[in-house]
């Protein structure tokens, strides 16, 4: 049996007297994508922040293949995780160009340059950004700069992709068109998503497998037209 893509076990994360995830536990398969739901503050981004090493866990344990990288006397650091994540801002470089921004973490792999250049070129084909690898990061709208989010988040491919409110700035029509362009993308690479959304359209849209949470703690999991008719 395959391990999971990531796994967390009765997770939990306090900031001062507030217990922000409450034994939280959460599995993505192989070439799944699971949405997190619920309401603002219930703690999914913190949960997000978890998987990616961002935050370190006060009780439980953080699986990644398998292999824990937090929890008792375990802890590897986001860098090492070969995850890729996309923030709710996008976390562009504005003074980068396109191609600059999505060969980022391949430059932190110190893979070789033309092995970098051809990644990034494919990534840019793939998400619908080809010929614009010069453009400023600053010069782009928004699908561009969340498409350019998208694929440097790929590049260097990542067994679990990492997506925390991806569509939340975009207006209805565009991030509509975005999510199946996202759903075709997943499907094509096989990559293992955690999107955490508070958007219902979103998670019908796209996930295998819904987690609804509230108040720090994973609720009910279950599939999408199940929990959020």
């Amino acid at each position: 049996m395959d391990a999971l893509a990531l796994e967390l076990r009765a997770v939990s994360r306090r900031f001062g007297s507030v217990l922000a995830v409450d034994g939280a536990s959460l599995a993505v398969a192989p070439g799944e994508v699971v949405a997190l739901v619920g309401p603002s503050g219930c703690g999914k981004t913190t949960v997000l922040r978890l998987a990616a090493g961002l935050e370190r866990a006060d009780e439980g344990q953080v699986l990644l293949g398998g292999q824990a990288v937090d929890g008792p006397g375990a802890f590897t650091p986001p860098q090492r995780r070969g995850l890729g994540m996309v923030f709710q801002s996008y976390a562009l470089w504005p003074h980068m160009t396109v191609e600059q921004n999505v060969g980022f973490p391949l430059s932190v792999r110190r893979v070789p340059a033309a092995r970098s250049r051809e990644r990034v070129a494919a990534m840019l084909d793939m998400v619908g950004l080809e010929g614009l690898g010069g453009r400023g990061a600053s010069e782009l709208s928004g699908g561009q700069a969340q498409r350019v989010a998208l694929a440097r988040a790929l590049v260097a491919e990542p067994a679990v992709l990492l997506l925390d409110e991806p569509f939340a700035s975009l207006d209805t029509d565009l991030r509509a068109g975005l999510r199946d362009e996202l759903r075709a993308l997943q499907r094509r690479l096989s990559v293992s998503v955690l999107l955490v959304t508070h958007d219902r359209e979103d998670a019908l849209a796209l996930a295998d497998r819904v987690a609804l949470m509230r108040e720090g703690r994973i609720e009910r999991v279950g599939a999408p037209a199940d929990l959020l008719a």
